[in-house]
């Protein structure tokens, strides 16, 4: 463990979390409690208006990969299988039914009669196979077209070494039944179609249509233009304001549905986004600034949600870039974090400090290996790679994406490295889809990051970072790492499985290509007349099942 930071740094912190979190306007009279959304008027639209962080960096289920897409995903897609609101445990969606095979190689999905794209377009079981064929198509460059790998002969033909698509193991039986052959037993597997949008259909009739399956960023995702499947169509999209999805009248489970729309802001200043709920322009909050989280707790308790949440936060290294390339000088930096004062005096959320990149108890695995070592380790190996005391080190940048809660956090580690090491690293930031850009492109030192789990198993967070996986971002590459994925893919069962997965932490641990900082929770207000969204591990919320209480339908 790290020993504890001295008082005045502490104090530093402190300073940071009450003086940089502060809203530019003034907070509500102490007592005041935010103001509810109005209800509807009899008869009258119900309208969840939520934050949603960040304006999306596309509509396109293919290309996407964050968060804040994900949200607006899950209202525009269904895929075969959907989630229940309480555990997210696989539930009939698109398929109403599904058989496994003896021996865990073939599912079998039975899709329901009758399902329709928001055009009227039949949904067939062909559409899913060209959807896939889509999603893994080499000119596409889907980042996560490895989701779909574990499928027989699926990354062969993702990566060019086969074209014929029929060798790759989905086929449609009939109109009405898909079969999928997979490489391996894969447990996660429904899991996986159950929540993540790379398994979501695609409209390709539309996509056809605006410059064909293989191209990035076409017009297919204008409001004119778009079709979805979901249970909301999308009505509206003002970039950087607001996206709104009204009830798909064509959704097969329509009749479930009570919210006749969702109106997802755009707004990465948490303070804003706070002030507009503050008022009741919002029912939820992507998030709440730190230094508010006591103020909720202290007055408005029950608009306050701090929930578990399955994600890392970390910072990444390009390793690639000297002096990063050092694992010395990774660890230096890995040591010197104060994880434990980090989620006391700045986050204040009930973070937990990570010292691993697997979350600890996901489906029953939690890693041995953790980051171990202290300020005196961390010195002398910044001085064994060249630069005692910090001197000689160069000017580096530290990336994140625009947030106050993130600038926190960065200017509160920035002090650590520069107090116990002797180093000055630069802070920048930049909006979410420039931010993407540059993280693709690895134009960067380090790098705010952020994996939330893709589905509630350790695979989701180990696969990442294999060399050929494109959210990796790192350059990091290992064959021992590569290895040991593909023999815990070969596993006979989870405890097999999870034993392998323990060496691949370790080698994280010893090889560092990101610093874990801490794991997340997730901290939002939420007026108390939302129904229907129970505390998540990944935070997903099945809209058909959200409703507002005191709303006249």
């Amino acid at each position: 463990m790290l020993r504890p930071l001295t008082s005045a740094l502490a104090l530093l912190l402190l300073g940071l979390a009450a003086g940089c979190g502060r809203p530019a306007n003034p907070p509500a009279a102490a007592g005041s409690a935010p103001a509810a959304a109005a209800a509807p008027a009899k008869g009258g639209p119900m309208i969840w208006r939520v934050g949603n962080g960040a304006e999306p960096q596309d509509l396109d289920p293919h290309i996407v990969t964050g968060v804040p897409e994900h949200k607006i995903l899950m209202a525009l897609f269904e895929g075969l299988l959907s989630e229940n609101p309480k555990d997210l445990s696989p539930e009939p969606g698109i398929a109403e039914r599904w058989e496994i095979s003896p021996d865990g190689l073939v599912y079998t999905f039975h899709l329901r009669a009758g399902t329709q794209w928001s055009d009227g377009v039949p949904i067939t079981a062909t559409t899913f196979v060209r959807s896939y064929q889509r999603m893994l198509t080499p000119a596409l460059g889907a980042e996560y077209a490895s989701m779909l790998h574990h499928v027989r002969n699926a990354k062969a033909y993702n990566e060019g070494k086969i074209t014929d698509f029929s060798q790759v193991g989905f086929k449609a039986v009939d109109d009405r039944t898909l079969q999928v052959t997979l490489n391996q037993r894969t447990p996660f597997l429904l899991k996986m179609i159950a929540t993540h949008y790379s398994w979501y259909p695609v409209p390709i009739h539309v996509i056809e249509k605006f410059g064909g399956l293989a191209r990035k960023g076409t017009a297919w995702t204008r409001k004119e233009n778009f079709v979805g499947n979901g249970p909301f169509l999308l009505k509206d999209w003002k970039p950087q304001q607001v996206l709104i999805a009204a009830r798909n009248p064509r959704f097969w489970d329509h009749a479930r549905v009570r919210l006749d729309e969702i109106h997802f802001f755009a707004v990465e200043n948490q303070d804003s986004e706070e002030r507009m709920f503050r008022t009741g322009q919002l029912d939820l909050t992507n998030e709440l600034p730190v230094a508010k989280i006591d103020v909720y707790r202290k007055e408005f308790p029950d608009s306050l949600r701090i929930d578990p949440y399955l994600g890392l936060y970390f910072y990444r290294f390009n390793v690639e870039r000297p002096p990063l390339n050092d694992k010395r000088v990774r660890r230096a930096l890995a040591l010197a974090v104060d994880r434990e004062s980090l989620v006391k005096n700045v986050t204040r959320g009930g973070q937990i400090p990570a010292f691993s990149v697997s979350y600890p108890g996901t489906a029953g695995y939690a890693p041995t290996a953790k980051l171990a070592g202290n300020i005196e380790e961390a010195k002398q190996l910044l001085a064994a790679a060249g630069f005692p005391g910090g001197q000689g080190f160069p000017k580096l940048e530290l990336l994140y994406n625009t947030s106050q809660n993130h600038r926190l956090v960065a200017e509160a580690i920035q002090q650590m490295w520069r107090r116990q090491l002797g180093i000055d690293i630069g802070l920048r930031n930049e909006e979410w889809k420039v931010y993407l850009d540059t993280t693709d492109a690895r134009k960067f030192d380090l790098q705010r990051g952020g994996w939330i789990a893709d589905y509630v198993d350790p695979h989701s967070f180990l696969e990442i970072w294999t060399s050929d996986n494109l959210n990796n971002d790192t350059g990091f590459k290992n064959p021992d790492y590569d290895r040991l994925f593909a023999e815990a893919l070969a596993a006979p069962d989870d405890a097999a499985r999870y034993a392998v997965y323990q060496k691949m932490d370790a080698l994280l641990v010893e090889e560092l290509p990101v610093i874990p900082i801490y794991h997340y929770t997730r901290v939002v207000a939420m007026n108390p007349r939302v129904q229907g969204v129970y505390p998540t591990l990944l935070d997903n919320h099945p809209y058909k099942y959200v409703w507002l209480r005191d709303a006249a339908r």
